[in-house]
């Protein structure tokens, strides 16, 4: 599956003001790290975020948002927001939120 090069960079863009950032590809798609904790990725033109485990349930009820499926196992932590909800204001708090979410952990 071939991921949305214009949201991919965007994302690369808006991360890059603020943090320095590592993109590899993997999922299908392009996955963004920092100090080698993944924040979000770009998946086909769905955006992957990185929540925090408590907070996933309160991400889900976001416009656009829906849990994050792995061969038929909902990934605690993570949810995709559909590309057509991410105007710059709304994919700004998503980055914020993946941002929180890795800070979190010990960089790897």
């Amino acid at each position: 599956m071939a991921y949305d090069e214009v949201l991919a960079e965007r994302v690369r863009e808006l991360l890059e003001q603020t943090e320095e950032i590592t993109a590899t590809k993997m999922f299908g798609g392009l996955v963004f790290t920092v100090q080698g904790n993944m924040v979000v990725g770009v998946v086909g033109d769905e955006l992957l975020v990185r929540v925090a485990p408590d907070d996933t349930e309160q991400t889900l009820a976001q416009p656009g948002a829906q849990p994050f499926e792995v061969r038929g196992r909902i990934s605690k932590g993570w949810v995709t927001v559909a590309g057509e909800v991410l105007d710059d204001h709304v994919l700004n708090d998503w980055l914020h939120l993946g941002r929180s979410a890795a800070a979190a952990l010990p960089p790897k």
